[in-house]
């Protein structure tokens, strides 16, 4: 395995120590710890000093005199906050705590992911910050709500005056601190789009020095042909690009992650910058209605009402929610699509389609699922869980020097429906169950994909590492009893292990148990 160490990722220098001076006080020292810094090199007995909201000295045996307070990391490893890089922020003004997050050691997380980000930015980023939040934010602009604006549902391509509207607010919230363009090809709107749009609208975001991170248009049969595409708009717009949550989906593309990993090493090597992030789970979530054909929700959903009132076309939608349950997100076994959010009828939350099926006096085929999801589409729709990835496929993906670590999840606290257990439990499932138990990973690897593999690809060079003068977000975490306690059937528990979050110096989580402190802060994108 080739991983980056300190120095791999440019422009980040390893970093630096510090003996304390003579009366020098500290608000805050972690003491005895074993120091993972984040960049990939071993660990190293260190203090870490903190005044204010940055590092101020790393070096053993710090003095305790000098510090207000003191936290004994004795037998604990300390390593720089977590950086979620694809994350679902969306319930953050009704969670400001963001404890799901919180208490995984997530620091820093990017919303606005798959195409979706709240226009005017500047407006939402503002309420943001009214709302004091537990953890660091940012966000990307989202494409499909750039799209909706101004061609609504129409599944047609923009004419030139259109695209430059378009363009003009991919601007905007690129000046009101958007890290790049996110896009969700797989979801309305963004799946009527383009490549040449896209290039167009990634080209934008390049030129204020962002990135374009993509949901693809397929993760299934079509996956070659999505990963062909992204790395065909990063090199026409000149953009970083990150394979948003990488995956193989499907039985029939098991093992094709082989593939898709060569191609972004040949990318790489031909000078197109591409990276990935993924969650360490063999199931995805997204909304059933991914189940039903795009072209067949056009319009919106008066529209796609009237096209099952014509049996010809009913028939179609039918058949292509058969195909899309065998082929990809079902496998043809109704057991593998497992409700998670559903607002108007909870009961439903939790069970699989086969339960579902069964409850109705059906057989489980594909065709009478196709049928119940339709009937839950049409009472208002939901999300679900889809056991549709092969654990090789995550290995195989996770050891990718350029893969970086992200839950995909979304913000939740328990009493709120049944999320996927990544929302609880990402980061210390890679701590504990891939590192110290498969040994897919080694634990100075697995902190460098979760910290500075992430803050060097937004452009950060204060976050992500434990350095003097960086800022100060921290968590200390006992590496043998770290580990996730979420599962797919009990997914809303917190994870182990995890006893002390610092966010920009302040202690968030004490003893495994937040503080109620919420000293996040809205992150912008560095001016070039």
């Amino acid at each position: 395995m080739t991983w980056l160490l300190a120095g791999a990722v440019p422009g980040l220098a390893a970093p630096g120590a510090h003996a304390q001076q003579p009366g020098e006080r500290y608000d805050l020292l972690i003491v005895g710890g074993s120091v993972l810094d984040g960049t990939g090199a071993p660990a190293r007995l260190l203090d870490v000093a903190i005044r204010g909201d940055r590092i101020v000295a790393l070096a053993p045996d710090l003095p305790r005199a000098g510090a207000a307070r003191v936290i004994d990391a004795a037998g604990r490893t300390v390593t720089p906050g977590f950086i979620d890089f694809h994350a679902h922020l969306e319930p953050l003004l009704e969670l400001p705590l963001a404890e799901s997050a919180l208490r995984q050691g997530v620091t820093l997380a990017m919303g606005g992911q798959d195409g979706g980000s709240r226009l005017p930015l500047g407006a939402y980023l503002d309420s943001v910050r009214a709302a004091r939040t537990g953890i660091n934010v940012a966000y990307f602009a989202g494409h499909n709500d750039v799209r909706l604006a101004v061609l609504g549902l129409e599944p047609r391509q923009p004419g030139p005056a259109e695209l430059a509207r378009m363009q003009e607010l991919v601007a905007g919230a690129m000046h009101d601190g958007a890290f790049g363009l996110s896009s969700g090809l797989i979801y309305l709107p963004g799946t009527y789009a383009g490549t040449d749009e896209l290039v167009a609208l990634a080209r934008v975001a390049a030129d204020s020095g962002g990135i374009y991170s993509t949901h693809l248009r397929d993760e299934g049969t079509g996956l070659i042909d999505g990963v062909a595409e992204a790395l065909e708009i990063g090199r026409r717009a000149h953009v970083p690009v990150v394979l948003a949550h990488h995956k193989a989906m499907g039985q029939a593309m098991w093992g094709r992650s082989a593939v898709t990993l060569a191609l972004v090493d040949s990318a790489r090597a031909a000078g197109i910058d591409v990276m990935l992030d993924q969650y360490p789970y063999t199931a995805t979530q997204t909304g059933i209605d991914v189940l039903v054909p795009s072209w067949a929700m056009a319009g919106g959903k008066d529209e796609f009402r009237r096209r099952l009132t014509n049996p010809a076309l009913a028939d179609s939608i039918l058949a292509g929610m058969v195909d899309n349950i065998l082929a990809e997100r079902g496998g043809g076994d109704l057991d593998r699509i497992q409700f998670s959010r559903v607002s108007w009828d909870t009961d439903l939350e939790g069970k699989t389609l086969k339960q579902l099926a069964e409850c109705r006096n059906l057989e489980p085929t594909p065709e009478n699922g196709a049928r119940v999801v339709l009937d839950a589409v049409l009472s208002g729709g939901g999300s679900a869980i889809y056991h549709v990835l092969d654990e090789q496929d995550v290995r195989r993906i996770m050891t990718h020097p350029f893969t970086m670590i992200a839950s995909d999840g979304r913000l939740a606290q328990p009493g709120q429906a049944q999320p996927h257990p990544r929302s609880y439990g990402t980061f210390p499932r890679v701590l504990g169950e891939y590192a110290r138990e498969r040994g897919v990973l080694s634990l100075a690897a697995a902190v460098h994909k979760m910290t500075q593999l992430p803050a060097a690809r937004l452009g950060l060079s204060d976050r992500g590492v434990l350095r003097v003068g960086a800022y100060a977000d921290v968590v200390v975490f006992d590496p043998q009893t770290v580990k996730d306690l979420a599962t797919f059937t009990e997914p809303l528990q917190y994870p182990a292990g995890i006893e002390t979050v610092v966010v920009n110096g302040a202690v968030a989580v004490e003893g495994g148990q937040t503080t109620g402190l919420r000293a996040g802060r809205v992150l912008t994108r560095p001016r070039r």
